[in-house]
């Protein structure tokens, strides 16, 4: 069965989603467990280690991997913005109406919706930040507040957001493994039955 041309639009960027925000969670990590400040042998023991690349090299794969995501995302919620709009009208109603209008399946999957959601968008807002206020070399600036709060707090911020995040979007990956599944089985096998289609019109 054909997929419709909306489905493949919907698969090409959750691809892109996932892709930039596995690369955004990978790099994310090496910073949690490799933090950045203290002196060889002190505060921080795993000083100057290097894990597979340069920090310099993971700090650029985080940095493009994030604005790559934020690209993606913003894609993807043009795509469903009437969908959200539609979902948040609903529970607004339910609300003022105090009747259930969703299933227990459906308010959880709009529950961590709302997570991830908030999530990403304190983790975009927060990572921003970082993009245009540059790395101090004194404590001083880590303390004082620059934009709203002090860099230590956009740190706190910016980090258990992401976890938060990343909880929320494995959540959603198990509840969707069906549909992706599914859908990337026929995405591929479409794609292949175009490229034979190609090779035997080539070949006559």
């Amino acid at each position: 069965m054909a997929l419709s041309s909306q489905t493949r639009s919907n698969w090409l960027i959750d691809a892109l989603v996932f892709i930039t925000g596995v690369a955004s969670s990978i790099t994310g990590i090496y910073f949690f467990f490799i933090p950045l400040g203290g002196y060889q042998g002190g505060r921080n023991p795993l000083y100057g280690v290097t894990f597979l690349l340069e920090r310099s090299t993971w700090d650029e794969l985080h940095m493009w991997g994030g604005l790559a995501m934020i690209l993606a995302a913003a894609i993807h919620l043009g795509i469903h913005w009437k969908w959200v709009v539609s979902m948040l009208r609903r529970t607004y109603e339910a609300i003022l109406s105090g009747k259930r209008v969703m299933t227990k399946g459906a308010c959880g999957n709009l529950v961590i919706n709302i997570v991830l959601g908030m999530g990403f968008l304190l983790t975009a807002v927060s990572g921003i930040y970082f993009l245009f206020i540059p790395h101090g070399n004194h404590g001083q600036e880590a303390s004082s507040t620059l934009f709203l709060f002090s860099r230590t707090t956009w740190d706190r911020i910016h980090t258990w957001a992401a976890v938060g995040m990343m909880i929320a979007a494995g959540l959603h990956f198990v509840i969707h493994w069906r549909w992706i599944k599914n859908v990337t089985i026929r995405f591929f096998q479409v794609r292949n039955k175009r490229m034979r289609a190609q090779h035997v019109l080539v070949g006559k």
